[in-house]
């Protein structure tokens, strides 16, 4: 609908910045030159608009025409932000760099870049354009949250100016191996650009693992697990990479193709294309990255050997037209549009036509109906971020109908596990998977569709959304229990050869109590670990910032429970290994401390000091929280006035001053090297469990307990849901 913009004040700052190269609206000039817009269909703007609604959000974006110029406004409830784009800028940064540059090197150069100086500058040019506009629009500790390859530049850019605020980054593509990626003569800049963010997303987990190791290699960053180890001075900035695979609004499509003038309109599709035995149907922008060729030449030589026949068989392709202006795009097109020409002229009759080619776009009331008149859907993407046209046609197949053939190279594959996979590069491989597609039983297609609606309904566009703003912002909405997703990590953790199980304890099997001598696990969860340590090669360990005699005293652990304490400058073994053994001059800056806290506490009544065998924690929990900042900050400054080279860390409500450095992630690494596991659980809920996450490698699993932001990839509520998850890991692991 044609909506005449309400001004915003250009000074209006936002919570919730969104940044991207398209605006979530289509410029739509009335008849009498004003202004108008229409919001942009699209998956991306209906998983945003909801959150940007409540957290009084702005967007950022160009508004689609050249060499205009428009003053922010509100569309819907959303502040638009438009940023100006020249034609030269259009020509350089988007459909040059972003375009001719980017998009054929990410996609394993199906196609083959090219490489200008100019571009490179427009491109610079145009992201930090970008970056100015998102700085004026955020408040002051704002979420800034940018979006895809055009702009992968804008988050450092960010970071230079506005260091207060919060960075994510979401790459919509696929991020290439290294051997691909060091073509790119400014490929230091672009990881650079990136690495100004606080999380970048990817669609595949092998993507974020190209990134790492492209990180690796030009810069030798440490990386640990999704952990890039970013130094700052003589800081490290920790920056989570990893996968956030994107979905669909799965509910809606559901919705439309139950619509009856959908169904009837899919009918009519059928009836219209003959009423074959079997229609196939591609839904593409015409882009050399979809395959569309390879399917046309595998659907051509099945009619060619008889395998195949247009009086049973129809193939309807849909290819969206996308930048025309591009001469390599240009040439796509005569090709597809002959090789069609070419294959109806040869098998075609005048009753049934063999392929139905249509070049444009539809709204998504016919594309409901285009899927459910199709019982196969051929998604054969040569390389592809995610491959949303496969999500949506599960989602509209309420039927439980259907057959989804899927390129092993689209995102997608990972998740949609029942589809027919295949290579599309191997034709005869994907003539074969197309007959057995149009061939298989009633009862297969709805086993594996049932499979696939499951999976698209679980994570829809809403959750992935959440997922990734829940890692950047650490607001997350916990339900109670153990969600599907982390039982599914548990039953692949459970399968692991050694597994080491690694547990906080205050907050974590114990609820935090004002008297630390009181805390005690619960009888479940106890319960929970004496099965494990009864599995074959299960070790389990208690990793906490208590001293360890205070650890043992209120854990009472098993014998073969390991004990990390101190953060892990105290660590217990089989047979009392790991025994402390401290520095004349370390017992002397302990004595220094233990003054100085003393002195603290003795102004802050509440407050209390528990002494460490390496160090001391000032602890503020019954405390307002005005009376527990002014006594840290106290012992801060006073500390390192007088002994600067101690470690602190922060926690919850405590300060821990160290006179040997230890964290709980080099406790991790320890045990598992003691114990040789192939495999970790670390479970915690403290600021220090931060470190523990981050140690974490490939197949582990870190489960934060609680709100806040994490490391961690999963997250419970509370001390109730560790107990469930120990037992279901504990059961798991028994039946292996």
């Amino acid at each position: 609908m044609n909506q005449q913009p309400d001004q915003t004040h250009p000074d209006d700052v936002y919570s919730m910045v969104i940044v991207s190269n398209r605006l979530p609206v289509d410029y739509d000039e009335q008849p009498d030159g004003t202004p108008g817009w229409k919001t942009s269909p699209g998956g991306l703007v209906t998983a945003l608009e909801p959150i940007m609604r409540a957290a009084d959000g702005a967007w950022v974006g160009w508004a689609g025409v050249a060499d205009r110029e428009f003053a922010p406004f509100e569309n819907d409830g959303i502040s638009i932000v438009p940023v100006p784009l020249s034609e030269d800028e259009i020509q350089e940064y988007y459909e040059g760099f972003s375009n001719d540059t980017l998009w054929p090197l990410y996609h394993d150069v199906i196609a083959p870049p090219t490489y200008h100086r100019e571009w490179w500058d427009a491109y610079v040019r145009v992201n930090r354009r970008f970056a100015e506009a998102a700085a004026r629009a955020a408040d002051e500790g704002a979420t800034v949250w940018v979006q895809d390859y055009q702009l992968q530049l804008v988050p450092k850019m960010l970071r230079e100016t506005r260091p207060d605020l919060v960075i994510g980054f979401f790459n919509h593509i696929p991020f290439p191996a290294y051997g691909i990626y060091s073509q790119l003569p400014w490929r230091r800049q672009v990881i650079e650009g990136l690495l100004g963010a606080d999380v970048i997303g990817f669609q595949r987990q092998a993507d974020a693992g190209n990134f790492q190791r492209a990180v690796r290699r030009l810069y030798g960053y440490t990386t640990r697990g999704a952990v890039v180890e970013v130094p700052e001075g003589d800081d490290v900035r920790r920056v989570i990479a990893r996968h956030f695979p994107i979905s669909i609004d799965a509910e809606g499509f559901e919705q439309l193709a139950r619509r009856p003038d959908v169904q009837a309109r899919a009918k009519e599709i059928r009836e219209g294309l003959g009423n074959p035995k079997t229609v196939m149907l591609g839904v593409d922008r015409l882009d050399y990255t979809k395959g569309i060729r390879h399917r046309l030449k595998a659907f051509g030589e099945l009619l060619r050997d008889g395998r195949l026949s247009v009086s049973d068989a129809s193939l309807v392709q849909v290819a969206s037209p996308s930048r025309e202006r591009v001469e390599t795009y240009r040439q796509l097109r005569d090709e597809i549009e002959l090789t069609v020409g070419r294959l109806n002229g040869d098998y075609s009759t005048i009753s049934h036509q063999a392929i139905a080619y249509l070049h444009h776009g539809y709204p998504r009331e016919e594309m409901a109906a285009l899927y459910l008149a199709a019982d196969v859907m051929l998604v054969t993407a040569l390389r592809d971020g995610m491959n949303l046209v496969a999500k949506e046609y599960v989602a509209s197949r309420f039927d439980e109908d259907g057959v989804l053939v899927l390129s092993e190279f689209a995102g997608a594959a990972d998740e949609l596990r029942q589809s027919v996979l295949v290579n599309p590069h191997d034709i005869e491989g994907l003539k074969d998977a197309m007959v057995a597609a149009a061939e298989m039983p009633r009862k297969e297609r709805a086993r594996r569709m049932r499979a696939l609606r499951r999976r698209v309904r679980d994570y829809d566009v809403a959750r992935w959304s959440a997922d990734f703003l829940e890692t950047l912002t650490g607001n997350a909405t916990i339900r109670p229990g153990v969600r599907d997703d982390l039982g599914r990590a548990l039953a692949r953790l459970a399968a692991t050869e050694r597994l080491l199980v690694a547990l906080d304890f205050d907050g974590t099997l114990a609820p935090h109590v004002d008297v630390p001598d009181d805390a005690r696990a619960s009888d479940g969860a106890k319960r929970s670990i004496e099965r494990l340590l009864e599995a074959k090669d299960t070790a389990v360990a208690y990793v906490s910032g208590r001293a360890i005699d205070s650890l043992r005293h209120v854990s009472d652990p098993h014998d073969d429970v390991l004990l990390a304490g101190s953060h892990g400058v105290e660590l217990q073994f089989a047979g009392g290994e790991g025994a402390l053994d401290l520095h004349e001059t370390e017992i002397a800056d302990l004595h220094a401390l233990s003054k100085i806290l003393d002195e603290v506490v003795d102004s802050a009544p509440g407050a209390w000091v528990e002494r460490k065998p390496a160090g001391l924690a000032l602890h503020t929990r019954k405390l307002s929280t005005s009376a527990g900042e002014k006594a840290q900050r106290a012992a801060r400054t006073k500390v390192k006035q007088e002994l600067p080279e101690l470690t602190l860390r922060e926690g919850k409500n405590v300060l821990e001053f160290a006179v040997r450095s230890s964290t709980k992630g080099d406790a991790i690494a320890r045990l598992r090297q003691h114990t040789g596991a192939t495999a970790v659980l670390y479970v915690g809920d403290d600021v220090t469990d931060e470190d523990g996450f981050a140690a974490l490698e490939p197949g582990d699993v870190g489960v934060k307990v609680g709100q806040g932001r994490t490391f961690a990839r999963y997250r419970v509520r509370g001390t109730d849901d560790v107990d469930r998850l120990l037992e279901m890991l504990a059961e798991l692991r028994a039946a292996r």
